[in-house]
């Protein structure tokens, strides 16, 4: 039995008869998943040697601790684990290496101050995001690729007890009558939990890890997500304040993108991004940040990001970023960038610019007014100045792979042009092989971007004279 779990044991006895026990957060009861027996190691992984160990020691530190400790004064409990821990070794004559000492004495940290097993992996640079299929199966993503690893939990309510550690702090909860949950981590990498009945295989857990360092423009040409030609575009319509949209599928590199145009943003303008989970890092020291928030237990109090949004329009921003248009919010942004809040920022799920407009207008619908699809689609064509479609690619990479401006109406027909476009030259070594390459096509805003008075060489678009 795990020191986390000896210790809420001690803390809140297990009731007789099968009773339920609390859910985090002061929730309702949740019952409790039933607990193997034994604990079966799966087929094709080696039992870990010091399992055994650790248990045992873990034992002795749980009989030892002060159950009244509070363990959110993480260097005051750290530092009596490590007297406890240091005594027990010395007192049953344990001999360890200094390396297998320190994985010891951080494997039984991480039971009490952070998230078990899944620690070295939050600590791992090279994972951008952890994947729990329950107790056995952890899986990882690297450079745009899944790896299965060898980490496993000790079973179902092991799970559980990290989701729990995760969402309680954020007043969140889940239970079986609400199975699952956003979250984030202190960090704010972005966490997801789903839990039985709905999960068939245990409770299930992703976690999209949060960039300590923000990627910057040049880290992107670097791994060729873009051209330094691109760069100097996109960094020009930021600060001329257009209207962009960064569009794209799950897991595109979506954010990192509308990250790293908001980083463009002078420093003299006030700037408010809404998001349903804070993840943006702008570096701009006149920045406020809204987020939602789910309903209570009760049903109530939910604020949503259409709320956040309408709300933001009072606060005299000069741009307005919001983190993902998933639903009515995209009338209202439309309508601030056609009501003088020009230069905002956004980002939807499509798969081309063209079925960004699309999604536009279905979340138009969504927000529950009664408007003529030609009314929406003036919207969007006065609105939106610039799509920018990220895409994952067959080999894991992130690359923009169109650069759209929305030109206007012709009829009832909204008027796209491309002005990048991602050409495929060919593989090598696993790699696509490309660029983005321009079009030849000088966007029509040009002359805004002239306006702000900044000036583009030729050789952007393509030109080999001077516009």
């Amino acid at each position: 039995m795990s020191l986390l779990k000896r210790i809420e044991k001690s803390q809140h006895p297990a009731e007789e008869g099968g009773r339920s026990t609390p859910a985090a957060g002061g929730g309702p009861l949740r019952p409790k998943i039933p607990e193997p027996q034994l604990r079966r190691v799966p087929s094709g992984q080696a039992r870990d040697p010091f399992k055994d160990l650790k248990e045992r020691i873990q034992d002795k530190l749980v009989a030892e601790l002060d159950p009244a400790m509070d363990v959110s004064r993480t260097d005051e409990v750290r530092r009596t684990i490590q007297d406890m821990f240091e005594h027990i070794l010395a007192q049953e004559n344990i001999i360890l290496s200094r390396a297998e000492r320190e994985r010891l004495f951080e494997g039984i940290v991480a039971e009490i101050l952070g998230f078990g097993p899944l620690e070295v992996l939050l600590a791992d640079e090279s994972v951008s995001e952890i994947m729990v299929n329950g107790p056995d199966k952890v899986f990882v993503e690297r450079k745009g690729k899944l790896s299965k690893t060898n980490i496993i939990f000790e079973d179902n309510e092991h799970v559980m007890r990290v989701i729990d550690r995760i969402v309680s702090p954020l007043g969140r909860r889940i239970d079986e009558s609400s199975p699952y949950v956003d979250a984030r981590l202190p960090d704010g990498s972005r966490v997801n939990a789903i839990i039985p009945p709905l999960a068939l295989n245990g409770p299930t857990l992703t976690i999209r890890k949060f960039e300590k360092d923000p990627l910057t423009i040049d880290d992107l040409i670097s791994f060729g997500s873009l051209s330094p030609e691109t760069a100097e575009f996109l960094k020009a319509c930021v600060k001329a304040r257009l209207n962009i949209i960064v569009s794209g599928g799950t897991g595109s590199g979506k954010t990192t993108l509308l990250n790293v145009l908001s980083s463009f943003i002078p420093e003299d303008e006030r700037i408010i991004t809404v998001e349903n989970a804070a993840e943006l890092q702008l570096r701009q020291e006149h920045v406020v940040t809204l987020e939602s928030r789910p309903p209570n237990i009760e049903g109530k109090g939910q604020v949503t990001i259409q709320d956040l949004v309408v709300n933001c329009l009072r606060m005299r921003p000069d741009r307005i970023v919001v983190g993902e248009c998933r639903a009515g919010e995209a009338l209202d942004m439309l309508q601030a960038m056609n009501t003088g809040h020009d230069g905002s920022l956004t980002t939807a799920h499509a798969n081309s610019p063209r079925d960004t407009l699309s999604r536009l207008e279905t979340m138009c619908l969504m927000a529950g007014m009664d408007l003529p699809v030609r009314a929406i689609r003036e919207q969007v064509a006065a609105a939106v100045d610039l799509i920018v479609q990220q895409a994952r690619m067959r080999d894991g990479s992130r690359k923009i792979i169109n650069i759209t401006e929305v030109q206007g109406m012709e009829g009832d027909v909204i008027v796209m042009s491309d002005i990048f476009a991602f050409e495929q030259q060919g593989m090598e070594n696993g790699k696509i092989i490309g660029r983005l390459k321009p079009t030849g096509i000088r966007p029509k805003f040009y002359e805004q971007i002239e306006a702000a008075g900044i000036s583009l060489p030729p050789n952007v678009f393509g030109a080999t004279t001077r516009l």
